[in-house]
């Protein structure tokens, strides 16, 4: 390996520890806070004004798209579609995101703000019309219905506009109006730090978050029942435009996180659930913010009794009252004029800036939300971070970590300048330090119990925004990878640097899709296929001792589409276009290959984390869960295809079993009805271990599994599908 691999790194390095003169060294314990409300407005207001200088508002700007079909159709089945998408006054814009809906095909702007769409022959039968949506910080969306015949080849160009806001009056006060069980049912990244998700566990009940409806069903003793089912949404909420994403409960309390574009921020609805599983709107909550959603991340989390989520607030363009711009809150009072008056919920003091930080184009207020759900009423208090707006974000048991870069980045082969910050969950004040490249996603980060922060890096990351972590390494050629360990106490007042001597580089990594995860000692990576078409290449795991020791190069026969641990192991599962592949790896001595199964014609049914789950029955043995589909089908096909089943794997003394498969029968609801939240952005299908009995969720199904010596076998299912001839009341 050579020196060039981390130059890019370096090369920013040494620029921001020119500038800093810290060398690495923390400059102050913690971040500058501001003092009164004049100070934070006069310095929010220079932020905008400063920016404004840089671009001036083109008057007449609509948010053109201009639509032309190229001349000669496609060589293939396939359609494309590609384009240019610029700011007046024809400036282009990179890292807009540009999606085709419903088929789930998209992609990020490059550098000169070009992008290309490929649309499958079998999401193009005949023609049909198609939604391009785009977005990009800081400018208004873009919508335009397209119609896209077989083999197509289309022009478009889109005009964004700078984005101003519209802000109604805050009022500046504190805000108040608003266990987790032993035995998580949900694959999450951090013991004791719950996540956000589809379905969790409330004493003899399942609590269930599907298409803008929460249900529960009864599975104690032998129970296997419907019992409860209310919309996600609070009474007199209209539902349009609003996505009802994550699920969490603590003792008695059900909260749901949603974000509305048609209110413009995160809702947070609270219901009260009783011993027998019925449920009861208790208060919806909004916060001013802008979407938190990401194909990989959760935006909310339960420690204890603690609420936690991040949401980020992007600093508008246009703005008269400065203070109007911070994070807000109101209870949804729907017999009140406009719902109700939003209150603030953070204080001056607790917001803060980077020491040396020059503000660029896109400026965002990186937001930690906490509130306590044991109190009667729930209280919510807010710690804000300015920044730039790209950010990944990593919650570990005593703190939210947030990886700030510039979005607006000229060249985009370098390794981005950024900032590192670190939020105490514990009230204290935050802290920072200067860094350089991105990580993909939340798995590319790791508190470890030495006192260090790990994460892996890289020189082409775009953050988790979105679907920006399924797009990292797409322009193709060699991708620069780090592995950051630096100590916490490190951490400052932003004016410190991590030294280079932090950084170990590792091997290039060459794939589509990057995958990351710390398993133990040890930090696993490699690339798959991610969202796109299967492909039928093998990949090169990575297994990296984190503290220190040599790199483990691994050859795989199928792509890296998923890294999990299995107790102290791990398995990596890949598919190509026939079959679905899961190799173990042994992590004790030298890491290797330890075991393969192949499942024959299928490929995973899930993408996210939670689709997955492994149930360790002691050092070396456990059952694994997954969904699972047909052969060859996109990654992106979970958000519009169910998933036909759940595969279970026994894991014993590092040998793979098949224990067979429960399915769904699809009948359960072919119209549903739904109101809000119409596409499964999280997925709906999960294993499910609850003591010794093994379920899987798929779609509106329940289904319980039997082992007996012949394997897995379906023992009995329920549906909970909306009754639609029943009009269920709150």
């Amino acid at each position: 390996m050579t020196l060039r691999i981390l130059l890019p790194f370096l090369a920013v390095l040494a620029l921001l520890e020119a500038a800093s003169g810290q060398g690495g060294r923390a400059a102050g314990g913690a971040l500058p806070a501001f003092r009164s409300d004049r100070e934070l407005a006069e310095y929010l207001k220079g932020l905008v004004e400063a920016r404004q200088k840089g671009r001036k508002a083109a008057p007449g700007c609509s948010g053109a798209v201009q639509v032309a079909h190229r001349k000669g159709a496609a060589s293939t089945p396939t359609a494309v579609v590609r384009g240019r998408v610029v700011a007046l006054p024809n400036s282009p814009v990179t890292g807009a995101q540009v999606t085709l809906g419903p088929i789930g095909v998209g992609t990020l702007t490059s550098g000169d703000g070009s992008f290309r769409l490929v649309i499958p022959a079998e999401s193009l039968p005949a023609a049909r019309d198609l939604v391009l949506r785009v977005r990009r910080i800081g400018y208004s969306p873009v919508e335009r219905t397209l119609k896209v015949r077989p083999k197509d080849s289309l022009q478009v160009d889109v005009s964004l506009c700078a984005q101003t806001l519209e802000l109604a009056e805050v009022a500046v006060s504190g805000f108040s109006a608003l266990a987790r069980q032993d035995g998580s049912i949900t694959n999450t990244q951090e013991a004791g730090v719950d996540e956000g998700g589809i379905v969790k566990l409330h004493g003899e009940h399942l609590v269930i978050l599907r298409r803008g409806r929460l249900f529960t069903v009864a599975i104690g003793g032998d129970d296997l029942r419907p019992i409860a089912a209310v919309d996600a949404f609070g009474p007199g909420i209209d539902p349009r435009r609003t996505w009802y994403d994550e699920l969490l409960v603590s003792g008695d309390k059900v909260v749901v996180i949603g974000f509305s574009y048609e209110r413009g921020g995160t809702e947070i609805g609270v219901f009260d659930i009783d011993g027998t599983g019925q449920l009861r709107p208790r208060a919806t909550y909004q916060l001013r913010s802008n979407d938190y959603y990401s194909s990989r991340n959760y935006a909310s989390r339960l420690i204890g009794t603690k609420l936690v989520y991040y949401t980020p607030l992007y600093l508008p363009y246009g703005l008269d009252e400065p203070l109007a711009a911070l994070p807000s809150m109101r209870q949804w009072k729907p017999q009140t004029e406009g719902g109700g008056r939003f209150e603030r919920i953070a204080t001056p003091q607790r917001v803060y800036r980077p020491a040396q930080w020059e503000p660029g184009d896109d400026i965002a207020l990186h937001t930690v939300t906490e509130c306590d759900l044991a109190a009667p009423e729930i209280s919510c208090e807010a710690t804000v971070v300015i920044g730039p707006s790209g950010r990944v974000f990593y919650v570990s048991s005593g703190a939210v970590y947030v990886w700030m870069t510039e979005w607006s980045r000229p060249d985009r082969r370098s390794a981005p300048r950024a900032i590192l910050c670190r939020m105490p969950l514990d009230g204290s004040s935050p802290s920072a330090l200067g860094v350089s490249g991105s990580p993909v996603d939340q798995f590319s980060f790791l508190e470890s119990d030495d006192g260090y922060v790990n994460v892996l890096v890289r020189s082409d990351a775009w953050g988790d925004w979105m679907w920006s972590p399924e797009w990292a390494g797409r322009a193709g050629g060699a991708v620069d990878a780090a592995l950051l360990r630096v100590p916490v106490q490190s951490f400052g007042d932003g004016r410190g640097v991590a030294p280079r001597s932090s950084y170990r580089r590792l091997p290039t990594e060459t794939g589509y899709a990057f995958h990351n995860r710390f398993v133990g000692d040890y930090l696993l990576y490699g690339s798959g296929n991610g969202w796109g078409q299967l492909q039928d290449d093998g990949s090169i795991l990575y297994v990296v001792p984190w503290k220190t020791g040599a790199v483990s190069r691994i050859a795989l026969p199928h792509g890296t589409d998923r890294i999990e641990p299995m107790g102290s192991d791990a398995v990596v599962v890949g598919a190509d276009q026939h079959d679905l592949h899961f190799s173990g790896i042994r992590l004790d001595g030298r890491p290797g290959v330890a075991q393969r199964y192949t499942l024959p014609n299928a490929s995973q049914g899930e993408l996210r984390s939670h689709g997955f789950f492994y149930r360790g029955d002691s050092t070396h043995a456990g059952v694994l869960g997954l969904p699972v589909r047909g052969p060859g089908r996109p990654g992106w096909s979970h958000l519009v295809e169910g998933s036909a089943s759940i595969l279970f794997l026994r894991n014993r003394d590092w040998r793979f079993e098949a224990l067979g498969t429960l399915a769904g029968d699809g009948e359960s609801a072919k119209d549903d009805a739904c109101k809000a939240s119409c596409i499964d952005w999280y997925g709906n299908a999960r294993p499910l271990f609850i003591g010794d009995r093994i379920f899987a969720l798929l779609g509106y199904e329940l289904v319980e599994g039997r082992v007996s010596e012949g394997g897995l076998h379906d023992a009995r299912r329920v549906s909970f599908a909306p009754r639609l001839a029943v009009t269920v009341s709150h």
